[in-house]
């Protein structure tokens, strides 16, 4: 016989509860510095996967390791004239763009 849970809770309704329905000022808030750790993660990926330090990676791209450093942990905003030119120069790769409507 299968037990079921009716206790849990979706993912989307957690955030639903924790940060307020998609559309609201705090779910918005949410949401931007998300994207923002999700893109830190994946430079760092990337730059691991390449077998980079941050020096490293900052060097190939004209900047600091500082700013990699932050970028990676969510410390910084990141211009997109910068972020192409890590996935460019830094990392071999090229930068694609969407916008959800």
């Amino acid at each position: 016989m299968k037990k079921t849970n009716n206790n849990l809770t979706s993912f989307s309704d957690h955030l639903d509860k924790q940060y307020g329905k998609v559309g609201t000022e705090t779910r918005e808030t949410y949401e931007e510095g998300f994207e923002v750790f999700k893109l830190g993660v994946m430079i760092q990926e990337l730059r691991k996967e390449q077998g980079l330090t941050q020096e490293q990676l900052a060097n190939k791209c004209g900047t600091t390791k500082t700013y990699i450093s932050r970028i990676e942990n969510n410390a910084s905003d990141i211009r997109l004239s910068t972020l192409m030119r890590i996935v460019r120069e830094g990392l071999g790769g090229h930068l694609k763009l969407s916008v959800d409507i």
